[in-house]
């Protein structure tokens, strides 16, 4: 007797067509109108979006600005912000955690004959991370709060033009050799002069 095929679930001819993030409010109270957020998703390129997040702050002379992301995005969100912070220094930090929902769309590739395309839509709750960066200082007392990282100390001058020095000259030729060797050296040179002295007392 034949086996009967393994009951499939029925997803597999379901592809992901579409996803969108639940629209919230950020966060943070007391942001100015207008303020830059970067959403950053998870296939940005993170030399597009430092490119135009350093612009807003550097030619535009924007003040605060915001970096937020969700799912797997949010190690990208986090590397965009670190970079900022080491290539403008001084600004102070506030990290927000908590969950957003993501809605995704479904569409049945194989719908039944006669029979409208089926898509279905799914809800799921992801981690989401939302970063506020401030050149202004901002509430220390506020939960999430980093103060500005201190600037990474200069070189010591003198450490810096000792490295440039020359190297010693090397030694003479006798500091090479053993004590003993010298020792032995300078008595020998000592006798000769003395027997040298005597013969020619003794002429």
């Amino acid at each position: 007797m034949a086996a009967k095929p393994v009951a499939q679930s029925g997803m597999e001819n379901f592809r992901k067509v579409r996803t969108s993030e639940e629209e919230s409010p950020l966060p943070f109270p007391d942001l100015p109108p207008g303020v830059v957020e970067m959403k950053v998703k998870e296939g940005s390129k993170i030399r597009n979006l430092m490119s135009f997040a350093m612009a807003q702050m550097e030619l535009k002379g924007s003040r605060q600005i915001v970096f937020s992301g969700c799912g797997r995005a949010v190690t990208k969100t986090i590397t965009c912000v670190e970079i900022m912070k080491r290539k403008l220094g001084g600004l102070h930090q506030v990290t927000k955690v908590r969950y957003k929902t993501l809605l995704e769309v479904w569409e049945n590739q194989d719908p039944l004959p006669g029979g409208a395309a089926q898509n279905l839509t799914v809800h799921k709750n992801v981690p989401s991370i939302c970063i506020l960066l401030s050149r202004d200082p901002l509430d220390p007392n506020q939960t999430g709060y980093q103060p500005p990282e201190p600037r990474e100390a200069e070189e010591d001058p003198s450490s810096s033009s000792a490295k440039g020095l020359k190297r010693p000259p090397p030694p003479a030729r006798e500091e090479l050799l053993p004590k003993k060797l010298q020792v032995a050296g300078a008595s020998s040179q000592q006798g000769s002069g003395t027997r040298d002295s005597q013969t020619d007392s003794h002429y």
